[in-house]
């Protein structure tokens, strides 16, 4: 967690009255578990199994007029806050310890208008939440590859996901957001309304508010063409190079990537694809990858969309320690590809992923100015995910990704996808804003002193404001 150097403190610094605490319960239509409480261990308990914090109250709304609430109580009361969404974020910045954590996780409704091209959803809503909504219409837009994945958190970061090269990022489609405010206010950013609130919400993460409703606009999606082509380790490195050259060429409607992962007790090098236009010329132009050497494995095929997008859930479980690190990669040389496949040689444990994500034609369609996202211009975002049941093990996966990363830094950009950063004491302040660039941070800094001048939001890849 970053350093409070703001006025916000921890709830056992406070000396609270009990009675305040009741009040707070009275006050709300949802719950206010301490940790005394039953509930109370199950709802701080995220998908990395690594970050353990314990807050000293967790308040679950039910809806916006609670989300009110609890922001006003933290305020009055000067308590550190965190917000949960989805709680899929590797960083954990969703738990505080020993603060308040917001959690919207009970509101998950998504309500979707056909005939507008409109899906809403609430804050708490996750991607599996939404595609089981909007495929009832047969519409989807861009959303996480994990399905278990919050919207809000990975929309506010940018928003990669399987129809990226053809609709863009999540926040590429992103129409307009509800965001409760330090000061107990609901603020609507759109295009017409606080725009510059919605350029910086898109990709500038939580630092604002905390967003309780999202509208996008929906494109018609139903059957997909996608799976894995799976090759032996010993041909990785001429895998690498058909598929960046592969890739130089791809339509829109294709997304893919590589993944190195354990099937059956043996590291495979996969391609992983997803074309979501017409299957017919889909199959056309993967001809040449679906002949391309000699793969063990084949799973592409027509699929449902809403299928392919919880195909890999059970790569990323619940419960596992996560240690990740992330970076841009400009080019497939020769070079990456020998310090990746080193590296890949030594995986440290048999649930450790490192994956090579192709950006997406859509991506790049949208002007860099147009929205605090940065990273138009990139091909590659490589991933590097020490994973492990065991507690034991992550000392292994972290050094293994650490040493990873910093052997990979001659390759790769100083940006990264922010949604795929750390604990921000890990990662660094300096990361974050060369991420971003001195121009955009400094407009997002403004936006963080007229609509966070305090701070409370302090939480998540931070974005200091001038008088913290």
């Amino acid at each position: 967690m970053p350093a409070m150097d703001n006025e916000y403190r921890l709830l056992s610094d406070l000396n609270m009255e009990p009675s305040i605490i009741k009040t707070i319960k009275g006050n709300l239509r949802g719950q206010a578990l301490l940790p005394e409480d039953s509930g109370y261990e199950k709802a701080r308990t995220i998908w990395n199994a690594m970050i353990n914090h314990r807050p000293g109250l967790i308040i679950r709304c039910a809806g916006v007029a609670d989300v009110i609430e609890a922001v006003n109580f933290a305020r009055t009361q000067k308590i550190l806050v965190s917000v949960k969404g989805g709680g899929h974020n590797v960083s954990g910045n969703a738990v505080s310890e020993g603060g308040l954590m917001i959690d919207l996780s009970l509101m998950r409704s998504v309500y979707v208008d056909p005939s507008a091209k409109i899906a809403r959803a609430e804050g708490g809503a996750t991607w599996k939440d939404y595609d089981r909504e909007t495929q009832v219409f047969g519409l989807a837009s861009t959303g996480g590859a994990v399905s278990r994945t919050g919207v809000a958190g990975l929309t506010l970061g940018g928003g990669w996901g399987w129809l990226a090269g053809k609709h863009g990022l999540a926040c590429d489609n992103l129409l307009s957001i509800d965001i409760v405010t330090w000061d107990g206010k609901v603020v609507t950013a759109n295009a017409n309304q606080n725009s510059d609130l919605f350029w910086g919400v898109r990709g500038g993460g939580g630092n604002f508010g905390i967003a309780t409703s999202f509208e996008f606009a929906v494109h018609p999606v139903r059957e997909v063409l996608a799976g894995t082509l799976f090759f032996k380790l010993d041909v990785a490195r001429e895998v690498l190079v058909f598929y960046d050259n592969f890739t130089r060429t791809c339509p829109d409607e294709l997304v893919s990537l590589i993944a190195f992962l354990n099937v059956d007790g043996e590291i495979l090098i996969g391609i992983t694809v997803c074309y979501c236009g017409d299957l017919k010329k889909g199959e056309e132009f993967l001809h040449p990858l679906k002949n391309f050497g000699d793969p063990v494995i084949n799973t592409i095929q027509e699929t449902s969309y809403i299928e392919f997008q919880q195909s890999v859930d059970h790569v990323f479980p619940e419960g596992y320690q996560n240690y990740w690190k992330s970076s841009f990669v400009r080019n497939l040389d020769i070079g990456a590809i020998d310090t990746i496949l080193d590296f890949v040689s030594r995986t440290p444990t048999p649930e450790s992923v490192v994956l090579i994500e192709q950006v997406g034609n859509g991506v790049r369609r949208v002007g860099v100015e147009e929205m605090a996202f940065n990273h138009r211009d990139a091909r590659y975002s490589l991933l590097i995910c020490g994973m492990s049941p065991k507690i034991d093990d992550k000392h292994i996966i972290y050094s293994w990704s650490q040493k990873f990363w910093k052997s990979m830094e001659s390759f790769t950009e100083s940006a990264v996808y922010m949604n795929y950063l750390g604990e921000f004491q890990d990662e660094g302040e300096d990361r974050i804003k060369s991420s971003y660039g001195a121009n955009k941070y400094a407009r997002l800094i403004k936006l963080k002193n007229k609509f966070d001048p305090s701070n409370m939001f302090c939480l998540n890849q931070n974005i200091k404001p001038h008088n913290s």
